[in-house]
């Protein structure tokens, strides 16, 4: 434990994993301030998300709880103030993860077409929780031990810096090209995008159901993925 403390505290003296910690900072504030704005002004958010779509159902049903959502806009304004402030930051990411986590779980429910963007945020959520260490882990319950900090101005090692911006694009690569083979089917953002995939499907009559029975039909996620299970089994030739 004692030497991943002083790893940790090298990382913390490097440049690049300070910009790094910048950026992360700067991009989870970015995200939260247009998504609070947008409920503090008593607007729809994602106002071009179909109501029929299975996130639009929880974005309306989220619009119609009055001051519920005002407040959860105010607490997203908030949330991305501290993580700008350098001295408030550690409690902006502390209080950012839960709601990053939310999201991203709900997205990933609802099969959202947005479940890439929000798994970069989770990550960076979870990068920031790590780079305030020294000032969050007086909460954790663990024995605290005496670490050496680095002296001043002592180089990063080079390995160190390589292993994780390394490990960082590989796993933004395998975010993109694996959420393409997560799921067999979607709703996607629109009944347009919806029936765009079923051309490329193996089961097309079976697609052309399942953004029927969201779009048109208004009915949950779960009850159109069984009717497109159905469709599916209908269309399979007998086995002789």
């Amino acid at each position: 434990m004692n030497r991943i403390e002083e790893i940790y505290y090298e990382a913390k003296s490097d440049k690049w994993f300070k910009r790094f910690s910048v950026f992360c900072h700067i991009a989870l504030a970015a995200s939260f301030i247009p998504a609070g704005y947008v409920k503090i002004m008593g607007e729809r958010f994602a106002a071009g998300l179909p109501s029929n779509n299975p996130l639009g159902h929880y974005f309306d049903a989220l619009y119609l709880t009055g001051y519920y959502y005002t407040f959860i806009g105010i607490a997203q304004i908030a949330i991305a103030v501290l993580l700008l402030i350098p001295r408030t930051s550690p409690l902006g990411a502390l209080m950012c993860f839960p709601i990053v986590l939310n999201i991203c779980v709900l997205t990933y429910a609802t099969r959202f077409a947005g479940t890439r963007l929000t798994t970069m945020m989770l990550l960076a959520s979870l990068f920031l929780l790590a780079w305030h260490y020294d000032r969050l882990k007086y909460i954790l319950p663990f024995k605290q031990f005496k670490t050496n900090h680095p002296a001043p101005g002592k180089p990063m090692g080079i390995r160190l810096r390589m292993i994780f911006f390394g490990g960082c694009f590989t796993v933004l690569a395998f975010i993109i090209i694996g959420t393409f083979y997560l799921y067999e089917i979607g709703p996607g953002n629109s009944e347009a995008e919806c029936r765009n995939q079923c051309y490329s499907s193996k089961n097309p009559a079976a697609c052309e159901a399942f953004c029927d029975c969201i779009y048109n039909q208004g009915q949950p996620l779960d009850s159109c993925l069984a009717h497109f299970d159905e469709a599916k089994d209908i269309r399979k030739p007998r086995v002789k």
